[in-house]
C-alpha cells in the first residue's frame, strides 16, 4: 500500500472517528487525531502475525477500535479498553503509565521463552512524567529487550494544559538515550515516509523508543494545538467546523 492510499485511509479514519464521537456523545478528539497515522502505519504496514500492540494512552482508543472493526474484529467501541484478545485488545488500559510496564513484561516473557514476535506500545508524552515509564526503561535495557518498540505520541499537550506549563519534557530524546535505549526522533509524526522506516528499523540488544512529534487535534485546523480538545464534547457549530475541514 503506497503513501497516497495510506493518506486516504487516515482521512477516512478521522471522519469515522469524528462521526463516532458525535454518535456516542463523548470525545477525546485531540489525542485520538494526533495518533491516527501511527495507528495506520502499524496496522497496514508493520504488525506481523506474532506481534502484539498495546495502546497505553487509552483515551485515544476510538480510532484503534474502528481499525480493528474494519479488519473483522468485534471490538467494543469504548474509551478505556478492557482485555479482549480474540478481538485484538491485549491489555486493559486506562490508568496512564500502566501500558508500558505491561508491554515490558510481555517482551521479557517472550525473550525468556525465545518466542517470536515484537511488542509495540503507544504511550502519551504525559506518561513520560510517570515513574513507571522510567522504571520500565531501566528493566527493558537491563534485559536487552530488542523485541520492545515504544512509540511516544509527542503532541506536547496533556489533559488541559501544555507540557511546558505543567511539567516540561525538554530534551526528551537525550533523557531516553541516557537510559541506553535506541532512540529515533521523527520531526513529523504524521508522515508515513518518516513513520514506517522508523517502525521497521531493527536493533540488537536494546529496546527502541520512537518519539513522534505530532499535532494534537491534527486534521481540524481550528482545533489543533488547543488543550480544550483533550476531552471536549462536540456540539453545535463545532460539528459543522469539523465536518467542513475533514471533508475538504
Amino acid at each position: 500500500m503506497n503513501s497516497i492510499k495510506l493518506k486516504e485511509k487516515a482521512k477516512k479514519l478521522r471522519i469515522d472517528t469524528f462521526n463516532a464521537f458525535i454518535k456516542k456523545g463523548e470525545a477525546h478528539l485531540g489525542g485520538s487525531f494526533s495518533c491516527i497515522e501511527i495507528l495506520i502505519s502499524l496496522y497496514e504496514k508493520i504488525l506481523k502475525k506474532n506481534d502484539k500492540f498495546i495502546i497505553s494512552k487509552s483515551h485515544s482508543s476510538y480510532p484503534l477500535c474502528l481499525i480493528l472493526r474494519a479488519k473483522g474484529f468485534k471490538t467494543k467501541l469504548t474509551t478505556h479498553l478492557e482485555k479482549d484478545e480474540k478481538n485484538g485488545i491485549f491489555c486493559t488500559t486506562g490508568s496512564l503509565g500502566h501500558g508500558l510496564p505491561i508491554a515490558t513484561g510481555m517482551a521479557f516473557a517472550r525473550k525468556k521463552r525465545e518466542k517470536k514476535g515484537k511488542i509495540f506500545v503507544l504511550i502519551s508524552d504525559g506518561e513520560c512524567q510517570e515513574g513507571t515509564t522510567w522504571e520500565s526503561l531501566l528493566i527493558a535495557t537491563k534485559q536487552k529487550l530488542d523485541n520492545l518498540i515504544i512509540i511516544i505520541d509527542y503532541n506536547k499537550i496533556q489533559a488541559l494544559s501544555k507540557l511546558k506549563d505543567a511539567l516540561p519534557l525538554d530534551s526528551l530524546s537525550n533523557k531516553i538515550k541516557s537510559f541506553n535505549c535506541n532512540c529515533i526522533s521523527i520531526r513529523d509524526g504524521h508522515s508515513f515516509k518518516n513513520l514506517i522506516p522508523a517502525l521497521s528499523k531493527k536493533t540488537k540488544n536494546k529496546p527502541t523508543v520512537i518519539i513522534a512529534n505530532t499535532i494534537k487535534g491534527k486534521g481540524i485546523k481550528e482545533f489543533e494545538n488547543d488543550p480544550i480538545w483533550h476531552a471536549r464534547k462536540l456540539q453545535g457549530h463545532e460539528i459543522e467546523i469539523g465536518r467542513k475541514r475533514l471533508l475538504k
